[in-house]
Order: C-alpha cells, then sequence, then structure tokens
C-alpha cells in the first residue's frame, strides 16, 4: 500500500484542538484539506505527521509553540490613535482587521480595547502561545 510522502499531493481530514481541548479547526465537517507533502505550505509538524501515513491511517499529533506560531510577544501589542481606523468601520472587540506589514504583506491585526481616543490591537498570530494537537486521518494520495 503507497504512504504519503515528499511531492505527493494528499487528501487529509483533521481536528485542531488546544490543551485544554477547546477545538480551533477541523475539515471533518466538509471537503478533506489537500496539500503537496513538502511544499512547507503548512505547519512543518503537521506535514511531518502525515509522511508516511497510508490511505485510513489516523493519527494524533502535538505540535509545541515554539514549532506552530511561537511565543505571544508583548512587543506586537500596540495603542494606535483612533482616527487611524476609518469611520466607516465599527470597532468590536476580539473583531480582525488587516493591515499591510512594511514589505507589502497580509497583517492581521485583533482589536484588544478601544475608546474615543485610542485602540489597543494585537498583531499575535491568534494560536501563538498555543500547543496545537491535531487528530489526523489520510483520506486519499492523488
Amino acid at each position: 500500500m503507497a504512504t504519503a510522502k515528499q511531492g505527493d499531493v494528499v487528501r487529509v481530514h483533521y481536528t485542531g484542538t488546544l490543551d485544554a481541548g477547546d477545538e480551533f479547526d477541523s475539515s471533518r465537517d466538509g471537503n478533506p484539506l489537500e496539500f503537496t507533502v513538502g511544499e512547507n505550505a503548512l505547519l512543518p509538524g503537521f506535514e511531518e505527521a502525515v509522511t508516511g501515513m497510508t490511505i485510513g491511517d489516523s493519527k494524533k499529533v502535538t505540535i509545541p509553540h515554539e514549532e506552530a506560531y511561537g511565543a505571544r510577544q508583548d512587543a506586537l501589542i500596540q495603542k494606535i490613535e483612533r482616527a487611524t481606523i476609518p469611520d466607516n468601520i465599527p470597532l468590536e472587540q476580539g473583531m480582525q482587521l488587516q493591515a499591510a506589514t512594511p514589505d507589502g504583506g497580509p497583517l492581521i491585526l485583533t482589536v484588544m480595547e478601544f475608546n474615543d481616543d485610542s485602540v489597543t490591537m494585537d498583531a499575535n498570530h491568534p494560536l501563538a502561545g498555543e500547543n496545537l494537537t491535531f487528530d489526523i486521518e489520510l483520506v486519499e494520495i492523488v
């Protein structure tokens, strides 16, 4: 039976949970996730877990935060003037806004708190500081 290896296009179902058991993502209610093993489109630990699996295999893998989205960094929390955000954007705590990095790439910012004068934004990835556990099932090697 074929095993998943570098360069293979694979389809997997997965469920991702945090240490406390909270689910943060899943493909179980939809289409399987399709990716090419070794293209580094996903977290390396996820791709490594799929490598060597055969169709129908299931595996649970925990990726420590250092190998996922890193530690939370206080330096990525900034207070900005409310006037820098267009008036037509109604702010809500926890909402995400997109900005551009200096090189033009996307930067997702989470609104932590705000008032009429300022907005505190968090540029940490929402899963920064979290260990991620994935239950993975290899559905198909294309």
